[in-house]
């Protein structure tokens, strides 16, 4: 119903037949047909394989967005973070992002090994990642969209723009909307995008020093709910538990709803990336307030948010190749 309501949207927007595709900067094209006709069951191998692993561990589908994410917000949506370490290339899983942190690496690798088998040389990395991300949404009650494809992977890493460009828990307000606007990405977008914390589980280490230290004066951040930050502080000690596991949204941590919004104007937000939403900046106070009380609304931004960053610089036409292992270049 959410996905009919979408498209019937995009199509009272007046965008044309292909509102779902887009130019690229190679010049090439990127729509949801792309494998129509060279690979008919790439989607579902990709939406089978996804259901079997969030079915076993249904912290996997934030995983699986999440690594989607971290891809596109470096050199674009090329599958450079699924690269491991070899030659001249220096992965992009050693940036302090994603270190000790980006997973799924293994779903991509079983989804593509299926592939390889339907239609050897066909479907890219990035593509697959693309589809992941939009399936484990659906799969936790989120929006559906017609993921545009036609992505080529990359032949190369970049561990510098993996460290400086994907938005820290840290980060104040105005430096997590500079990141966005980089990636062509606005305002509107940070704050449905940031909604894609509906599920998903946080660190310690990305939110200790909210509850002891927030700027250096060895005091709480006083926009955190202080019956919260008790009981955070139970599993977040100041020292030890680095890896200790936080749901983003306490609420409804597995299910893919609004109510990480809801939680924001409590002052529960989890990380001061998501807090700062509602606390720093106007505009995305209002957002936040608007997707707390319409979660229809919300649904269909954050799908064409998801659309517009996946169409983030992809490779397309002859630039970079198929990989048939995820985790390497072809020889």
């Amino acid at each position: 119903m959410v996905h009919y309501i979408i498209v019937i949207t995009l199509l009272a927007l007046g965008l044309s037949p292909h509102c779902l595709s887009s130019k690229t900067v190679g010049g090439g094209y990127l729509y949801p047909q792309f494998y129509d006709h060279s690979c008919p069951k790439a989607q579902e191998i990709v939406r089978n394989v996804v259901a079997k692993a969030v079915a076993k561990e249904p912290r996997m589908a934030a995983s699986l967005l999440r690594l989607h994410f971290h891809d596109c917000f470096v050199k674009g949506c090329d599958a450079s973070i699924l690269l491991d370490s070899s030659g001249s290339i220096i992965s992009e899983k050693r940036s302090n992002p994603n270190r000790n942190s980006a997973r799924g690496f293994e779903v991509i690798d079983e989804i593509k090994a299926v592939m390889e088998k339907e239609c050897p040389h066909t479907v890219s990395c990035a593509d697959i990642m693309a589809l992941a991300a939009r399936d484990s949404t659906v799969l936790t009650g989120g929006p559906s969209w017609e993921v545009p494809l036609g992505r080529r992977d990359a032949r190369g890493a970049s561990l510098s723009g993996s460290n400086n460009n994907i938005p820290a828990p840290n980060n104040t307000f105005q430096t997590i909307l500079t990141k966005f606007k980089l990636q062509g990405l606005g305002i509107v977008d940070l704050v449905a995008l940031s909604g894609s914390h509906t599920i998903g589980n946080a660190r310690c280490t990305s939110f200790r020093q909210r509850l002891y230290n927030q700027s250096g004066n060895g005091q709480p951040d006083n926009t955190l709910d202080q019956s919260y930050a008790s009981q955070l502080r139970r599993n977040c000690p100041r020292s030890g538990g680095d890896q200790n596991l936080f749901f983003l949204d306490f609420v409804s941590p597995i299910k893919f709803d609004n109510s990480y919004f809801k939680n924001l104007l409590a002052n529960k937000g989890l990380l001061n990336s998501d807090q700062v939403l509602f606390t720093k900046n106007g505009e995305s106070r209002e957002l936040v307030k608007t997707y707390a009380y319409n979660q229809e609304l919300f649904f269909l931004q954050f799908a064409k948010s998801m659309i517009k960053m996946g169409n983030i610089s992809p490779l397309t036409g002859y630039r970079g190749e198929i990989r048939q292992n995820c985790r390497k270049i072809n020889a």
